[in-house]
């Protein structure tokens, strides 16, 4: 599995690889894979900065630091 590479954009320069999404399934939801104590915030803000860069709609957030892996699901829509 590989990262996808996001473009950037800012003030007429672009960066080829500003951010880099852990998965994209066929173009329609960004997964962020995360292995940390607890979701926090800045989780969700980066989350919500892939979607809007990328104009994906839909993403999902996996922690996998947890004993049951629904309780480490967020999905978030834009």
């Amino acid at each position: 599995m590989r990262q996808k590479p996001l473009p950037l954009v800012y003030k007429g320069l672009k960066l080829d690889c500003g951010y880099r999404l852990d998965v994209v399934v066929e173009n329609r939801v960004v997964v962020e894979l995360k292995t940390v104590d607890t979701l926090l915030p800045i989780h969700e803000a980066q989350l919500l900065t892939y979607l809007k860069l990328s104009g994906i709609r839909t993403g999902l957030m996996f922690n996998f630091n947890v004993p049951v892996l629904k309780d480490g699901l967020r999905r978030m829509v834009l």
